[in-house]
């Protein structure tokens, strides 16, 4: 189980008015040491606020919540994957990018690899940046990228902040596809839907004991777990 404790929360600085609401929302009997689980903060807090929490953890949790994080960015990238592929077919940089990711967290792919793939994954997004005149190329462009930050997540830390930024990529990518579609009401209810997404992910990630292969796309739809949104999870250090 993935957990952080208030004491945790505390000395990693996280915003005094996140704190406040998760507080409330537990029970009186816990102590500044009782094990919060990121599954509780998901639920009181939202997605924001979960995923910033990932980072307030102790050295005993350090090299699962890495994995775990490594694996959840890759999912979150891979479901926006399509934006890409669709104006970029026969490109299967991000991709192999986000799969030699996951491979790496099980010992199947090593750092060479790995560094090469985050490369070209990096190259595939300049390559939509340069393109970048519309929703369409801006929205490869956020896909590209939420799948390199998948893969460059090193094992230092640096991992939680990542996975905190690729579901902002994929969200962006989701929204910038509706944008072109139907424009600004479409755009907001598809950055709406991709982070309920995010939400039912994180929950079955930390419901299966996070390490596993990646969580089928069509098999948890919003409404279980309340899309925070925009609005909720406060933004800079939630929780």
């Amino acid at each position: 189980m993935l957990y952080t404790t208030l004491r945790l929360l505390r000395e990693h600085h996280a915003c005094e008015d996140r704190y406040t609401v998760l507080r409330k929302a537990l029970p009186p009997r816990y102590g500044s040491n009782t094990p919060i689980p990121i599954s509780r903060i998901l639920e009181s807090n939202g997605l924001d606020d979960a995923l910033w929490a990932l980072r307030a953890m102790g050295n005993d949790q350090a090299l699962e919540r890495d994995s775990f994080c490594r694996l959840l960015a890759s999912d979150y990238a891979e479901h926006v994957l399509h934006l890409y592929e669709r104006r970029y077919p026969g490109d299967t940089r991000p991709r192999q990018a986000i799969d030699v990711a996951r491979r790496f967290v099980v010992g199947e792919a090593t750092e060479e690899e790995l560094n090469a793939a985050i490369a070209a994954a990096i190259d595939a997004a300049w390559r939509a940046a340069g393109a970048a005149a519309g929703a369409a190329a801006r929205a490869a462009w956020r896909a590209a990228i939420a799948a390199a930050r998948a893969a460059a997540m090193d094992a230092a830390g640096a991992a939680a902040g990542a996975a905190a930024r690729a579901p902002r990529d994929a969200a962006g990518a989701a929204a910038d596809a509706a944008w072109r579609a139907a424009g600004a009401a479409a755009m907001d209810a598809a950055m709406d839907a991709e982070r309920a997404w995010q939400s039912e992910n994180l929950l079955s990630r930390l419901g299966q004991g996070g390490l596993r292969g990646p969580t089928p796309g069509g098999g948890c739809g919003p409404g279980r777990v309340r899309s925070p949104g925009r609005g909720a999870g406060g933004g800079t250090r939630p929780a």
